[in-house]
């Protein structure tokens, strides 16, 4: 069963201290209500049970906060369903002080002996993680049907922080040691760590479905939504994918995340919140267009929006929270037409090195760096794990480090003899058995190289804007030499590598004069290949010239047929969609400049956090008479900037292409192409 979210949720923290009087005191139905429809909310989870293991309600298996007198979360939800505002329940999961404190042997320990906790010791302020290996997982369970019998109407259940860190606490031991892993071998405690956390997720569920079994499920860890997951994924009835850029995610982040979710047969929403930084930040507002373009870009990405914020222990909504939520929630609401049963239309998608490697520790550094260079070039994408589709793309992407195994390879060569146009990087191009190329290329291989840093001049088409002479590549390449195609460039050694006996000035040596024998790459008809791991070299450095260099390659490569064109700076996004029941597609358009705020410094005293740069939205600017040039299956009869209603000049050409100029793009725009 497909379950339909609400396109505009609260998600509201309420993890309070025992050592505060008052819980709920000054919660108000009616002023309730009120706030909630100021922020224009049509779903809000409400807590049952927070971090520090104390319920807002009453309980027989756990504790109810000492100084709430009253069924908060009966109170809470009786006043939303009123006016109509669903209401999932919160219960934590991996974090629990209370239990924490009174069952010391169900903490998770790590291999050094030490907690595995957000706070390492003792003496500091902080949560600490229960293994679900221990009896917590029982607690846990009761504690979950419980709320499943005393609150029947709720609209759904979200747990909260489901990881399982290598512990090595004695019943693991003793577990890994009966079940036949090795303690000592990391990569057995991360398979047992899985085997732990499967059990969670089936008895968990169990437990909140165990009154309605069609009850809405999310068990919260945005890591494992991930491609490489998918065995997961029977126990999620929808996905939250939190992702607040000012807390630490960025706002390069969620797209990536988003672009795997929409291929799945799941509905969807962004987590985002209102704070300055992250969670628990009491008094913390970021900006009213920073919170604008986080909900804007949801929508944008095919999701429905959910928006973070934490109850003070009152228990009454803060009145400036609403009115900045509602500010963007408004918004929402009147694009929700457009934004409904859509299904991605992006026609280029990355194949994910995660989705086929799943590995036990996640790095997705490769496919953030396509990500990136994606986002910034205006190509729509989404991104496919072993069993994605590949025939509904025209331009497949393989990730630096993904080796394509011979399911793989016979998959993109019938993909490539349908037509479709493949980029690969790096030693994707060998098979995963051996160093054989995966793919029929003009090319004479001759090993890695052992010149790091080396250098690309790249060929005249191919180059950046002004830059004729060689710029520096920080990874190893290939080392092939070009028998047919285009070469994308030659390769340039330094005079030496750098190391205590020889060394050049501050960084690294300099580029010999003459080129070396091999080639930075090769463009054939239907395959474009970079001999560096380009992808991860920019994720790692950012290099502006690079990403040039890469993105002029792939123009070349399509001939004309990317699906998007534009004069968008590159701080813009777009993606489209198709919405068939109404026979149109949406294209959306973003735009925000996205500046570096404050600065790494230590802690102000052992009780209070490091700070760290943020990535923050101050204000919005507009840019004007945006070009776009589109390319579509479909005969477009009708072009209109939504939800304005505003007819929109357009050219279609024979080909299925459309062109049009937007005249002013501030934050977003839906420009809607009727068929």
């Amino acid at each position: 069963m497909k379950h339909d979210l609400r396109f505009r949720q609260i998600h509201l923290d309420f993890h309070t201290s025992p050592h505060i009087p008052g819980i709920g005191s000054k919660f108000d139905k009616k002023l309730w209500q009120e706030r909630l429809q100021m922020a224009h909310a049509d779903s809000i989870t409400c807590f049952s049970c927070c971090h520090h293991g104390y319920s807002y309600h009453p309980t027989k298996i756990g504790m109810m906060h000492p100084h709430l007198d009253f069924n908060l979360l009966r109170a809470q939800i009786d006043a939303c369903h009123e006016i109509g505002v669903k209401v999932p329940i919160y219960l934590t999961a991996g974090l629990n002080n209370y239990i924490a404190e009174k069952e010391p042997g169900w903490l998770e320990i790590n291999s050094k002996g030490e907690l595995a906790s957000w706070a390492k010791s003792p003496l500091e302020p902080g949560y600490r993680c229960l293994c679900f290996n221990s009896p917590y997982l029982d607690y846990l369970e009761a504690l979950t049907a419980e709320a499943a019998r005393m609150f029947p109407d709720a609209d759904g259940m979200f747990f909260d922080i489901i990881v399982q860190h290598q512990c090595c606490c004695p019943r693991c031991m003793s577990d890994m040691l009966a079940e036949g892993y090795n303690p000592e071998d990391e990569n057995d405690r991360l398979r047992f760590d899985r085997r732990t956390l499967k059990k969670y997720l089936q008895r968990i569920t169990a437990a909140a479905r165990s009154v309605n079994p069609d009850l809405p499920v999310f068990h919260n860890n945005s890591n494992l939504l991930s491609p490489g997951n998918r065995d997961l994924f029977e126990h999620y009835s929808h996905f939250e994918l939190e992702s607040l850029p000012t807390g630490g995610w960025g706002y390069d982040h969620y797209p990536l995340l988003a672009a795997y979710c929409r291929t799945q047969d799941k509905d969807f929403m962004g987590m985002t919140g209102k704070f300055h930084f992250s969670w628990g930040e009491f008094g913390g507002f970021k900006s009213f267009d920073a919170l604008r373009y986080e909900c804007c870009a949801m929508i944008a990405n095919g999701s429905k929006c959910s928006v973070g914020d934490q109850l003070h222990p009152t228990g009454m909504l803060d009145e400036s929270t609403c009115r900045l939520i509602g500010n963007a929630f408004a918004e929402v609401e009147t694009k929700e037409p457009w934004c409904r049963n859509v299904k991605s239309f992006a026609r280029t998608a990355i194949i994910s090195n995660v989705g086929y490697h799943k590995p036990l520790k996640l790095d997705e550094r490769v496919e953030i760096g396509i990500s990136r260079l994606l986002l910034e070039s205006h190509i729509p994408f989404d991104r496919l794990d072993d069993t994605g589709d590949f025939s509904k793309y025209d331009l497949l992407i393989l990730a630096d480090d993904l080796r394509p195994d011979a399911v793989l390879r016979d998959k993109l060569n019938k993909f490539l003899e349908n037509g479709g146009k493949l980029i690969v990087s790096g030693e994707a191009v060998f098979c995963k058995e051996n160093d054989t190329p995966a793919f029929d290329l003009p090319v004479e291989f001759d090993g890695i190289t052992d010149q790091i840093p080396n250098f690309i001049a790249c060929s005249p088409e191919f180059a950046p804007p002004g830059v004729n002479t060689p710029f520096v590549m920080y990874r190893p390449s290939v080392k092939i030499k070009v028998k047919g195609g285009k070469s994308l460039g030659d390769v340039y050694d330094p005079y030496f590598v750098r190391t205590w006996q020889h060394f050049c000035s501050h960084r690294h040596t300099p580029n010999k004069p003459e080129c070396s024998a091999y080639s930075a790459g090769v463009l054939t008809k239907n395959i474009l290949y970079f001999a560096h791991p380009v992808f991860t070299l920019y994720a790692l450095y950012g290099n502006v010239i690079l990403k040039s260099f890469i993105a002029n390659s792939i123009k070349a490569l399509m001939a004309g047929e990317l699906q998007v064109e534009t004069s968008l700076p590159s701080q813009g996004r777009v993606t489209i969609f198709d919405q068939p029941e109404e026979k149109r597609f949406v294209f959306h358009a973003l735009y925000a400049n996205i500046s570096l705020r404050g600065m790494k410094s230590e802690p102000f005293n052992r009780y209070t956090r490091e700070t760290q740069p943020v990535e923050v939205i101050d204000e919005l600017t507009a840019v004007h008479n945006v070009k776009f040039t589109l390319r579509l299956p479909r005969t477009i009869r009708e072009v209109t900037c939504e939800p304005q209603g505003t007819a929109l000049p357009f050219t279609g050409k024979p080909d299925g292409t459309v062109e049009f100029t937007l005249p002013e793009l501030l934050c977003h725009q839906m420009i809607v192409l009727h068929y």
